[in-house]
């Protein structure tokens, strides 16, 4: 069974391909029944349907191609509640041979898109650090001016900048820069934010009647003000005048806060983005991250674990806040942090990623990586339109022997309970719905769910089950869309052999990691691994051929024999071993987890390494320290950074430049090959991956070798001219010797 080619034609991935009929099979399987679904995948063949969808008036199923349908009466039977509804008059020349697209059986997913009238595009709000040096201040102004200057006339912009102090300024007034001004350390509510800022109706006479007209400049269509926002841009004035020993004053939360509350007293309903744009963390107001004071340094994750930190649990509960704002208001939380040093990411996280924001984290506003990130979150499709999706959600429709236990990834439970809903809750749980304020092509999401056995009623093996996937989005050119994506499988017995055959290990291990750190957040990196494993030993003794006591005898099938590699690679991962990395780097590496689909998470998890060599073209190769050797480049691939390593003799020849000489033609091809290579590797990844040139014994080559298996070490016997790693860590073979050892036992 081909995974990709059934996740090209549906836009899933499945865990278990086939589910067991009982409740208590299906907890022997330790992985969870779990669905990643990209909800708005691009697919080579997606009908559009140009009219609202047909739904079932007791459960909310779409019309369907497993829907049976009674071409003389003009009826069709939901599949998941078995109600009889009647077509509508549209449907008049429906026969057997002229079918409506939405019931062919070649399309798993079509899209609905009626006809809407025009509206005002998308708002903006630009959140600007004033605190930054003038160099980077003058990159930021030239770049968010180069996409404003692409952005449609219809489009709500506005523009807010902080400091010490918070500033949204006015752009309808044209005589002068005229700002209101927020107190930083001020936590408003955003009724009292309004109020200030002048929004809502005022009354006046008009023809002898009183007439409610509402008045605000601060959020305009670009059309209106795009000569002020130039003008206010320019305007913006570095902060210069930092205290000695001292951090530069930011009230980040205030500013986000102030941000939210302009569009909630606008009440835009097209889709909005709040963007922030900052150079350090904030030290002042809601959100604060971290005294001014320089001799207070800023969190690490030892000072989280101890509860070492005045800042941090109230911080994040601020954003916790925001975020449901965020959600109720449909508007995302972007955070573009170029800094040196910590600007408080890790308590922004769940603000940003339930919104579906973006969170770039780079060393300078000058750099390709922040450029390439602004300029494809604002990329037009074919037809002009900006190529963003806003204020989505998610709606799952389920055959009446599965509940719904829950999501994890970029969406937010809307507490909507109905029968389909399990009492179990898994991430966001305990509805049918989700939201998210906007999302991409590659935006995926992890459903979980469970055989209910409700009054010991139990499913005939081989029989079909249904699962539908709703979501409704409003694209970039204002107009809605609802797509639909309906999909089936089998029952089958418990001890059935297409259970093993329908096991996608991939799947599984993503479903498991997003488990993993969703348990990170609230108990210690120690006792998620030791999950981790207690369920990999459960997993290997259900699923290994063996005898038992008898360790050398354990075998596991194809379909499952790369499963324990890839649960080895995860409990070194940076996801839960933080050792290294600073809680806003952690962050961004969960956020970013939580919401690929399936190829870029294995990549996260287990790196791919490509060997280069004078042997033949570019070939896979272990990633393990045997496989660097003098005479090879590799190149490494974790997602996040992309490492060119040059072996020993290849770099001495390249340092001789021989690369140069007409006679070494080969040897340049050989360098010039993975160049290649990684431009079109990192060519679609937003953010765009580091990217590492080192030579082999160079400092930088530690990105390879703390992510290698640690075959040779210190402790080993090191013969063939093989590096070695000083470490005390297990290895794989070790730690698969130890898993069989353990799976055996009675």
């Amino acid at each position: 069974m081909d995974f990709l080619e059934l996740e090209a034609i549906e836009g899933l991935r499945w865990s278990w391909n086939s589910w067991p009929t009982t409740k208590s099979d299906c907890e022997s399987l330790v992985v969870p029944l779990s669905i990643m679904y990209t909800p708005l995948m691009h697919f080579s063949e997606l009908p559009t349907i140009p009219y609202d969808p047909l739904i079932c008036s007791p459960c909310g199923a779409v019309l369907n191609p497993y829907a049976r349908v009674d071409y003389q009466s003009r009826i069709w039977a939901c599949p998941f509640c078995f109600h009889k509804n009647p077509f509508p008059r549209s449907y008049a020349g429906i026969t057997e041979t002229n079918l409506p697209a939405e019931l062919f059986p070649t399309y798993s997913a079509v899209e609905y898109s009626p006809p809407t009238s025009g509206e005002i595009g998308p708002a903006f709000v630009f959140v600007v650090d004033a605190s930054m040096v003038e160099e980077e201040l003058r990159a930021l102004r030239s770049e968010i001016l180069l996409v404003v200057d692409q952005l449609p006339e219809s489009s709500l912009v506005g523009l807010i900048t902080f400091d010490s102090m918070v500033r949204v300024y006015d752009l309808g007034f044209s005589e002068c820069s005229k700002v209101v001004v927020f107190h930083g350390e001020r936590e408003l509510p955003p009724q009292q934010i309004q109020q200030f800022l002048g929004l809502g109706y005022s009354k006046q006479f008009h023809h002898g009647k009183m007439s409610a007209i509402r008045k605000q400049s601060f959020l305009l269509p670009l059309a209106e003000c795009e000569f002020n926002l130039i003008s206010a841009f320019e305007e913006i004035v570095p902060l210069v005048d930092v205290k000695q020993g001292h951090r530069p004053h930011r009230s980040t939360g205030t500013a986000i806060s102030t941000a939210l509350g302009l569009l909630e007293g606008c009440a835009v309903t097209s889709g909005a983005r709040i963007m922030v744009f900052t150079s350090g963390p904030a030290t002042r107001g809601p959100g604060i991250v971290v005294d001014s004071d320089l001799s207070r340094s800023i969190r690490t994750h030892r000072d989280i674990i101890t509860g070492q930190v005045l800042y941090y649990d109230r911080s994040c509960k601020f954003y916790k806040r925001i975020a449901k704002r965020l959600c109720d208001s449909s508007a995302a939380l972007d955070l573009f942090a170029c800094s040196l040093d910590q600007v408080g990411a890790a308590e922004l996280r769940y603000a940003v990623e339930m919104s579906g924001g973006f969170l770039l984290l780079g060393e300078t506003f000058e750099s390709e990586q922040f450029k390439k990130c602004l300029r494809h979150i604002f990329s037009r499709d074919a037809d002009g339109n900006l190529n963003m999706c806003f204020d989505v959600t998610l709606e799952v429709v389920t055959t009446k022997d599965i509940k719904i236990c829950g999501a994890l990834g970029p969406v937010v439970s809307l507490r909507r309970k109905n029968d389909i809903v399990s009492d179990t809750e898994t991430g966001e749980g305990g509805t049918y719905t989700w939201k998210t304020s906007t999302a991409t092509n590659k935006t995926c999401v992890s459903f979980f769910f469970q055989v209910s056995n409700e009054q010991n009623r139990k499913p005939k093996p081989g029989s079909a089950f249904f699962i539908q996937f709703i979501t409704r989005y409003r694209y970039g050119n204002g107009g809605v869309r609802k797509r639909v994506t309906t999909v089936a499988r089998r029952w089958v017995a418990g001890k059935s052999p297409e259970i093993s055959s329908g096991f996608d290990q991939e799947t599984a291990v993503s479903v498991m990691a997003r488990l993993a750190i969703n348990r990170a957040e609230e108990c210690y990196a120690r006792d998620v691994i030791r999950w981790l494993d207690d369920g990999l030993i459960r997993f290997a003794s259900r699923f290994g051929d063996y005898i038992q006591e008898d360790p050398s005898s354990f075998r596991l099938t194809p379909n499952f024999s790369l499963y324990p590699q890839f649960m080895f690679y995860l409990r070194r991962s940076q996801f839960l071993d933080v050792f290294n990395n600073s809680p806003d780097e952690t962050g961004f590496f969960r956020l970013m987890l939580n919401r690929e689909g399936v190829v870029n998470s294995i990549i996260m998890i287990q790196p791919t390494l490509l060997r280069y060599s004078f042997d033949g073209p570019p070939v896979p190769v272990l990633l393990d320290i045997r496989s660097v050797t003098p005479d090879v480049i590799l190149l490494f691939d974790s997602y996040f950074y992309v490492v060119i390593h040059h072996g020993l003799k290849i770099a001495q020849w390249r340092k001789q430049e021989y690369h140069k000489d007409s006679n070494h033609e080969t040897f340049r091809n050989l360098l010039e090959a993975p160049e290649m290579d990684v431009v079109q590797l990192v060519s679609d990844r937003i953010p765009m991956p580091r990217i590492v040139r080192c030579d082999q014994h160079g400092s930088q080559a530690r990105f390879l070798l703390a992510k290698l298996n640690p075959s040779v070490t210190q402790k080993t016997d090191h013969t063939g001219g093989s590096d070695v790693v000083l470490t005390d860590d297990l290895c794989l073979e070790d730690f698969l010797a130890d898993l069989q050892s353990l799976a055996v036992r009675k």
